[in-house]
C-alpha cells in the first residue's frame, strides 16, 4: 500500500498534484485544432499503448507503448481529472493499481503512486464518481477490493478486500473468480459477477468510506445462474430497474429484475450471444450499456463479432438488433468513447483495436475500416 512517511514523498506528491492541476486548467487542444482525444489500450503483455483519435474524422494516430512493467489488462480512467489506473494482472504475486499522470499534450504517463489491492490476478476496475472510489475484482483470490482516491487522482488508502467461495463444474471453475464489480444505482450496493462460483454476489457498499461489507446474514447474499455459465459482467439499465448479465462459458444475456429496497435480483429473460448453429466453443467477453439506455452491446468472443440489442424500456426485456464481425481475432475487451459514437474493440488474438461508427437512433454498428495494431490488446479506456 502506498503511504508518504517522509518530506521526498511529499514533494514528490506535491510535485505530481501541480502537474495533474496544470493539466486539468490547460485547453486541451488549441482552438482550431481537431477534437481529439487519448485512447489507452491494456494488454496481456506488460505494457500500455495509447492512440490519439479523431472524434470527427475517426482517424487514428498510435501513439507506441506509454507505460512498461505492469501485465496491464485493465485500464480505467478518472471521470474529470487527466489520470489513468491500471492493474497488475501477473498472478505470481499481489495484485496492484497503479495512477498515471497524462500529459494532454503528448499522451505520455507519468507514475504517480500505486497500492495493493488485498487479493491477486487483479483483473477489473471500475471508479464511482460520487464516492471517489476505484473498485476491483480480483480474479485468481475470487475477491473484490475498494480503494480510496484523493482529490489529485491519486490512489489512497485500501479500504476494503472480501474473498468468495465457490465452485462450478467447469475445469476453470475449481474455486471463486471474481470477474467484475458493479455499484447499483442507489449507490449502496456492489454486484460481483463472480466466474467460478456462478454467482452474482451482493455486498454492501458505504461512500463515506469507500468500504465493502457482508449483507446481514449467516451467509453472503448471492444471485445463483445456471452451474457452468461463468458470469463475467453486470451492468444496470438507464431506470435502474433491470440489470443485465453477461455470462462467459455460456455466452448468455440475463436480464434481472432489481430490487433495491430488499438487494435481490428475479429471472426476466435470457437470450443466447452464439449465433443458431454455433457448434464451436462460447464465450462472452464484454457487455456495454448504449449513453441513452437503449441498446446493449455484447463482445462475442466464440465467433469474432458484437451482437446488439434493444432494450424494451418497460419491461426491460431485449431483442436482436445486429450481428457484426468484430474487425479482429478473439475480442477481448471494448469500450464506447465518451461521445457515444464510436466503440473501440480489442482483439487480443490480431493484436490490433478496430474502430466501429455507433449508429445512437439505431444502435446499429459500421465498421469504420480503421485499425491500429497492439500486441495482445485486452482493454480500452479514454482521456479527453
Amino acid at each position: 500500500m502506498a503511504q508518504y512517511p517522509d518530506r521526498r514523498n511529499s514533494r514528490h506528491r506535491l510535485m505530481i498534484a501541480a502537474l495533474v492541476a496544470f493539466a486539468s486548467a490547460a485547453p486541451a487542444f488549441a482552438a482550431d485544432a481537431p477534437p481529439t482525444e487519448f485512447v489507452y489500450i491494456g494488454s496481456l503483455q506488460p505494457q500500455i499503448h495509447a492512440l490519439r483519435f479523431d472524434t470527427a474524422t475517426g482517424a487514428l494516430t498510435p501513439l507506441g507503448t506509454v507505460a512498461e512493467g505492469l501485465r496491464a489488462t485493465w485500464v480505467e480512467a478518472h471521470p474529470s481529472l487527466p489520470v489513468l489506473y491500471a492493474v497488475n494482472d501477473d498472478r505470481a504475486k499481489d495484485g496492484s493499481i497503479t495512477a498515471y499522470a497524462v500529459n494532454r499534450s503528448s499522451g505520455a504517463l507519468t507514475k504517480m503512486d500505486d497500492v495493493l489491492t488485498g487479493g491477486r490476478g487483479t483483473t477489473f476496475l471500475r471508479f464511482d464518481t460520487p464516492s471517489s472510489t476505484l473498485l476491483s475484482a480480483n480474479y485468481n483470490s475470487g475477491s473484490v477490493s475498494s480503494v480510496a482516491v484523493n482529490p489529485d487522482g491519486s490512489v489512497g488508502a485500501l479500504a476494503s478486500t472480501l474473498e468468495e467461495t465457490g465452485s462450478g463444474p467447469n475445469p476453470r471453475q475449481a474455486s471463486a473468480h471474481a470477474h467484475g464489480v458493479t455499484i447499483d444505482p442507489t449507490g449502496q450496493y456492489a454486484l460481483v459477477p463472480d466466474f467460478g462460483a456462478d454467482r452474482i454476489f451482493i455486498y454492501r457498499f458505504d461512500r463515506a468510506t469507500h468500504a465493502l461489507a457482508q449483507l446481514a446474514g449467516a451467509a453472503p447474499r448471492a444471485f445463483a445462474l445456471p452451474p457452468g455459465s461463468g458470469p463475467r459482467r453486470i451492468a444496470f439499465g438507464a431506470t435502474g430497474d433491470y440489470a443485465y448479465v453477461l455470462t462467459e462459458l455460456s455466452a448468455q444475456v440475463t436480464v434481472l429484475r432489481w430490487d433495491a429496497a430488499t438487494a435481490t435480483l428475479t429471472p426476466v429473460q435470457t437470450l443466447p450471444v452464439s449465433s443458431e448453429g454455433f457448434s464451436g466453443q462460447k464465450s462472452g467477453a464484454e457487455m456495454a450499456l448504449s449513453r441513452d439506455g437503449k441498446f446493449v452491446y455484447v463482445e462475442n468472443r466464440g465467433e469474432n463479432s458484437l451482437v446488439v440489442y434493444r432494450v424494451n424500456a418497460s419491461t426491460g426485456e431485449l431483442a436482436l438488433v445486429q450481428r457484426i464481425a468484430s474487425g479482429g481475432d478473439k475480442p477481448w475487451g471494448f469500450t464506447l468513447d465518451p461521445s457515444g459514437k464510436w466503440l473501440f474493440v480489442a482483439n487480443q488474438r490480431s493484436g490490433n483495436v478496430s474502430v466501429f461508427a455507433v449508429n445512437t437512433e439505431t444502435g446499429e454498428l459500421t465498421d469504420s475500416g480503421r485499425s491500429a495494431p497492439v500486441p495482445d490488446a485486452s482493454s480500452v479506456t479514454f482521456v479527453q
